[in-house]
């Protein structure tokens, strides 16, 4: 499923990001790569999505959250 369908206070798995070479440059320089847990913090459907990842927040806009698939 994608990122933006993790409801609020979910932890959930990164398994991909379907996007071209430099959003996937992008995230991975953030620490998110296929197989890293992620926490989801805010996620009210329209702004910036917020995920915990490692000891670290990241805000995500809802295109590039979209792309990123996770598993729960």
């Amino acid at each position: 499923m994608p990122l933006t369908m993790a409801p609020p206070g979910k932890e959930v798995t990164l398994i991909a990001v379907y996007g071209g070479r430099g959003i996937r440059m992008r995230l991975h320089s953030l620490g998110l790569i296929p197989g890293v847990k992620l926490r989801v913090l805010s996620n009210n459907g329209t702004g910036p999505l917020m995920v915990a990842v490692m000891d670290s927040r990241v805000a995500l806009g809802w295109g590039m959250a979209h792309k990123i698939m996770v598993e729960e």
